[in-house]
């Protein structure tokens, strides 16, 4: 493990942390799914990561390996700067080194089993017959776009439909994934898959490659359609630039727009 004073995290970088004072966070999402619970001094690997979420909270990859938080039960750790009103104070933890092997600093990218294409590299898209694209988008967090994305996949798939699922802008936990699954889609991919733990604060250059690499991605299988899921409301940084780049429009054919509030 890289530790010391001099170390300064990125985003991405795996680490282990161990469990200093429960706060919001009292269990984690296991890669099987299961959310297991934590005890203060369990040790726990996570990833470095910035997160916006208005109904939670707002944080960022501190400058050092001090004490920091559990940003999501996802394994996303980051020093908290806001938080909603109704949140408990987050869970603390006391990183202890970033993990490296014979290549360097594991990261998320590396661990990945895909790798997000510049648009023009992305082929599926260009063949005769692609399949139709839902893109699913809202006003905020918690609005209602990931139930939307569920009820049109098992809708289509009840009619016969083979209808492939993913999400590609938000923060990494395994509950809307796995409702994909549940709701019936044939295949389902998200950032993750890409080597995203979050994609706030990401270059915009970034976050449309992955619009193409994971409907690409989701295509190539050969489904009927393709539904995807962009995080967050039409106000966050990453999301109004992605629904007001040209490249959007070209490879998404059709939008469901959920609302939960005023606007």
């Amino acid at each position: 493990m890289l530790t010391g004073d001099r170390v300064v995290p990125r985003a991405g970088d795996g680490v282990l942390a161990r469990v200093r004072k429960l706060g919001q966070h009292e269990a984690i999402m296991r890669p099987d799914g299961r959310r297991a619970m934590l005890f203060e001094g369990d040790e726990i690997l996570v990833a470095y990561g910035d997160r916006y979420a208005p109904d939670p909270f707002e944080g960022y990859v501190p400058d050092d390996l001090g004490p920091t938080h559990l940003l999501a039960a996802g394994g996303l750790a980051g020093t908290v700067i806001s938080a909603h009103a109704c949140m408990k104070a987050p869970t603390q933890i006391e990183p202890l080194g970033i993990l490296t092997d014979a290549r360097g600093v594991v990261t998320l990218k590396r661990c990945a089993p895909f790798t997000a294409v510049t648009p023009l590299d992305a082929t599926t898209l260009r063949r005769v017959g692609k399949p139709l694209v839902i893109g699913v988008m809202g006003t905020s967090m918690n609005s209602g776009k990931t139930t939307t994305v569920a009820a049109i996949v098992r809708g289509l798939s009840k009619a016969g439909l083979v209808v492939a699922a993913g999400k590609v802008t938000g923060t990494g936990a395994g509950g809307d994934p796995m409702l994909f699954r549940d709701s019936g889609a044939s295949r389902v991919l998200d950032f993750t898959d890409f080597g995203h733990g979050s994609t706030y604060m990401l270059e915009h250059d970034q976050v449309r490659a992955l619009l193409v690499s994971l409907i690409d991605e989701l295509a190539a299988g050969g489904p009927d359609v393709v539904v995807v899921e962009i995080a967050d409301g039409l106000y966050q940084r990453e999301t109004a630039r992605l629904v007001a780049d040209p490249l959007f429009k070209a490879h998404v054919d059709k939008v469901l727009f959920a609302a939960g509030e005023a606007l």
